[in-house]
């Protein structure tokens, strides 16, 4: 299989899985603070640590689906869900699968990953910047002597 084919799609791909990743968080959002999906703790109290949760997945979710602001946001969601792990999973056993925190596990490395790596192509911070070369997509590194995504381009 000839990787320069499938590495050129990078920057698309990063930008796919942002938006699947940011979808599915913002549903946790709705869900505590609209009703939808029904949740099965059902709504928290206004100004409770489950509304403010609820109001980060929301705002969080909804700016990492556009890929506005994506760097500062994904590391406050990644924070966030790193004490959502250690406040309300840990302690119910070593193990994620038995404590019930493996999705809070999931969240707070993909959202590392888009903190360190950028929204991809398709996102507003890449429009607003008028350059596509924001959201830092293209491969960076040549470590093994092959060309990169960027120089395959030809930029």
């Amino acid at each position: 299989m000839n990787l320069d084919r499938v590495e050129k799609y990078t920057p698309e791909m990063l930008s796919v899985v942002r938006i699947v990743v940011a979808l599915l968080f913002l549903e946790h959002g709705t869900a505590k603070l609209l009703g939808f999906p029904p949740s099965p703790h059902g709504e928290p109290a206004f100004m409770t640590l489950m509304w403010i949760q609820g109001l980060i997945e929301l705002l969080g979710g909804a700016l990492l689906a556009l890929g506005l602001f994506t760097r500062p946001v994904a590391f406050i969601l990644s924070g966030n869900m790193a004490v959502a792990y250690f406040m309300g999973h840990a302690s119910k056993g070593l193990f994620p699968l038995i404590n019930g925190g493996d999705a809070a596990i999931l969240y707070c490395f993909i959202f590392l990953l888009f903190f360190v790596a950028g929204a991809g192509r398709w996102s507003l911070d890449a429009e607003l910047a008028h350059d596509d070369r924001s959201g830092d997509y293209r491969v960076r590194s040549d470590h093994y002597g092959g060309r990169t995504a960027h120089g395959a381009r030809g930029h």
